[in-house]
């Protein structure tokens, strides 16, 4: 057992913070991997996945790196019949572009900068709506003050009926509108025999 733990202890301490930058890129690479995709399990990451990756972590700089060549080495890494790359393709993507984004640094400080950049870090979400909460859009969005037609496409609460509330749906059942005894035909009938 000491023999053990001597060859642990004398291992590099870089190849222990390159382990560990490896697993927050991992984590990083599962977040954009599922943005978006309902099915998406994180293992693989489809070609616009990849691409918002680049642009939410600043991998793109406008200069020596671009959205063209986010998708020409997207292009290159994966399979030839393939939509998505693995994270060990991953990986060769981002040694690719490290060697373009980090020009005069060497291709192992070049990886770890590209690392730097994309740890930790999960899909921004940009463009969506806010609410306005002022007295005018209030008023017109409050149903209980609703007349006419429109009334009638919410219930008491204020929820939309859905389509109940837009259409006029017909009542197939082959009874007049207001019998009383619909649905009791049978019963009569298996009644008399």
């Amino acid at each position: 057992k000491p023999a053990k733990r001597l060859s642990a202890d004398s291992t590099n301490s870089h190849e222990g913070a390159v382990a560990g930058e490896v697993s927050a890129l991992e984590e990083a690479f599962r977040k954009f991997a599922v943005h978006g995709e309902t099915r998406a399990t994180g293992k693989e990451m489809h070609g616009k996945n990849w691409s918002k990756l680049c642009k939410d972590c600043h991998v793109i700089d406008g200069k020596n790196v671009t959205t063209t060549d986010v998708d020409i080495v997207f292009s290159k890494i994966k399979g030839k019949s393939c939509r998505t790359i693995t994270f060990d393709q991953f990986k060769e993507a981002l040694q690719e572009l490290a060697k373009k984004r980090f020009k005069g640094k060497s291709d192992e400080e070049a990886l770890q900068e590209m690392y730097k950049l994309i740890e930790g870090k999960g899909p921004v979400i940009s463009g969506v709506t806010k609410t306005v909460s002022s007295p005018t859009v209030s008023r017109l969005t409050d149903t209980s003050k609703f007349t006419g037609s429109h009334k009638e496409r919410f219930d008491a609460s204020g929820k939309g009926k859905g389509r109940a509330g837009r259409e006029d749906l017909v009542d197939n059942s082959g009874y007049v509108s207001g019998y009383k005894h619909a649905g009791t035909y049978d019963h009569k009938v298996q009644g008399n025999k």
